[in-house]
């Protein structure tokens, strides 16, 4: 009962974000673009192919509008939760009907990842450009340490609880309400949630639906308010949006197919946390030099 009440707030919250979206879009429909849709949309594609598969897609996201300059530093933390606010609640339909997990727990980490969204959303987009690229700086350098432990095996308690009681669910609901409040800046949740869920002895399994369904629900209402402020580039977030639910219908498909070839995924990991460091070297350089 209360999982179905959770889905269907879930859709409620897609229809506004989604009306909210195209009506803003479709206001600013002559507001040029810098890239090509068919660019962007490659990137909704791919990244959130690689979402779905616990890998995250801020990182790469933000990598890549650092790198062609295709959005303004300014505006890219907007910019991924308005983007990815629909392929992510897709995802979250999916891994949380077929993932088995604590129906409180669930609930609780995703309230509480919701109201530090709403939080969050209000301060980000007050800060100036060079405040964005500190924060998201930082934080990249520190979701790369836990990815690195991750792979290292720091992270890999993999305990067989599928639920959280007592201290261990405030800490989790205390945590995942700091992590929804800092997606609002840009910083991906997948990485220190799936660390979060570790080290309060879950199961691996878990985390999915979990840190699948936090990002839904807080990314609706992170979004909507981005939008309603203008801090987040139309265009681009169309497109992504778009082709981004192309991407998770197919990684969901072949999610247990690629998932058994878990060396190509740690390769993959390689490759991610070298992009991820790159970009948090390059927007800390220009947050701190001169007139950035």
């Amino acid at each position: 009962m209360i999982l179905s009440i959770l889905l269907s707030i879930l859709i409620l919250l897609v229809v506004a974000f989604g009306y909210t979206l195209v009506k803003d879009v479709i206001a600013h429909k002559n507001e040029p673009k810098t890239k090509p849709y068919w660019f962007t949309g490659l990137v909704g594609l791919i990244t959130n192919f690689l979402d779905t598969l616990g890998i995250g897609s801020f990182a790469q996201i933000t990598a890549i509008f650092k790198a062609t300059k295709a959005v303004d530093d300014k505006i890219i933390p907007g910019t991924l939760n308005v983007a990815n606010a629909i392929p992510i609640a897709l995802q979250a339909l999916i891994f949380i009907n077929i993932v088995e997990v604590d129906v409180i727990t669930l609930t609780s980490l995703i309230v509480s990842a919701t109201f530090g969204a709403w939080l969050g959303a209000g301060i980000v987009s007050r800060f100036n450009r060079k405040r964005i690229r500190l924060v998201m700086g930082f934080a990249l350098a520190a979701t790369a340490a836990l990815m690195i432990l991750r792979m290292v095996g720091i992270f890999e308690m993999d305990g067989n609880a599928q639920g959280l009681t007592g201290w261990l669910l405030v800490a989790g609901i205390v945590g995942n309400f700091i992590l929804g409040a800092l997606m609002t800046a840009g910083v991906g949740l997948y990485a220190p949630c799936m660390a979060m869920i570790f080290l309060l002895g879950m199961s691996l399994k878990t985390a999915f639906p979990i840190m699948m369904g936090s990002c839904a629900f807080l990314m609706q209402v992170a979004g909507i308010r981005f939008i309603n402020k203008g801090k987040y580039a139309r265009k681009p977030s169309a497109s992504i949006a778009i082709t981004g639910c192309i991407g998770v219908t197919l990684a969901a498909l072949l999610f247990s197919f690629i998932t058994s070839f878990s060396r190509s995924l740690d390769i993959l990991m390689i490759i991610v946390i070298i992009v991820v460091l790159y970009t948090s070297a390059t927007m800390l350089y220009s947050a701190l030099k001169p007139n950035p």
